[in-house]
């Protein structure tokens, strides 16, 4: 897919890894809808950036755990630029929180808007996917490929996610394509210790972190190069599953 001036939707992209990858794509020549919930400021700040860049860019305020309000963001964003080529489902909680201590509450709150969102968002915005013969990209985790019970309802969700990406691929085929990318420690959360770090670099045979950079090129080749690649997760986590 030729990026330049086509339409991007970006959820949860007023922070950390949306942020990334809303830039990137406005990099791209893309036209950049920002969906924010709590992330407001951030959102405001890139649209700013990006439009002083001479990039076209708009925020978008949603809560995606309402799933009236994830079906009618993409009505809203092709109502202001009038077409959407490309959805990236980058919004998400991340809650470090046990089997024994998820209450329904709890899980309703991870779910709704990990996996329930995502459902959503992607049947809204597929009326307009289907006409420009666009690709969504859903951002999974390696919590979804392999149990983390101190996360059980985050690696259930992603594990939801992961086999979303293969029924929408079957669902929006052959106009659409539907892929996953799942990342490991590409952005480690800002309270993580020097300690946690190591740990966590020590556990992916290539001994280090990654970074945004690296899911970033893993978006830009599954919207540049892979046209022929549908309902496939890639996994960017220095080799972590195979420990």
């Amino acid at each position: 897919m030729e990026l330049r001036d086509r339409v991007a939707l970006v959820t949860g992209a007023g922070k950390r890894l949306g942020q990334a990858m809303a830039r990137a794509l406005a990099r791209r020549g893309m036209a950049v809808a920002i969906h924010h919930h709590a992330s407001g400021p951030g959102a405001a700040e890139l649209r700013d950036e990006l439009r002083a860049g001479g990039g076209h860019a708009a925020c978008f305020a949603a809560d995606l755990s309402r799933a009236d309000a994830a079906a009618e963001l993409p009505r809203r964003v092709v109502a202001e630029f009038g077409r959407l080529d490309v959805l990236v489902n980058s919004a998400a909680v991340m809650h470090q929180l046990s089997f024994e201590a998820t209450t329904p509450a709890r899980w309703d709150e991870i779910l709704d808007l990990n996996l329930r969102g995502v459902f959503f968002c992607t049947q809204g915005a597929a009326p307009a996917l289907r006409s420009a013969r666009g690709k969504v990209i859903n951002l999974a985790d390696v919590g979804g490929l392999q149990p983390w019970p101190e996360f059980a309802a985050h690696s259930i969700s992603k594990a939801g996610v992961v086999m979303l990406t293969r029924v929408l691929a079957r669902a929006l085929a052959p106009e659409v394509t539907v892929n996953a990318i799942a990342p490991g420690s590409v952005l480690v959360p800002d309270e993580y210790d020097a300690d946690r770090r190591d740990r966590l670099a020590r556990a992916a045979p290539l001994g280090r972190l990654g970074a945004p950079e690296d899911a970033v090129a893993a978006l830009l080749y599954l919207l540049e190069g892979g046209d022929f690649v549908t309902g496939e997760v890639l996994v960017v986590d220095g080799g972590r599953l195979l420990r």
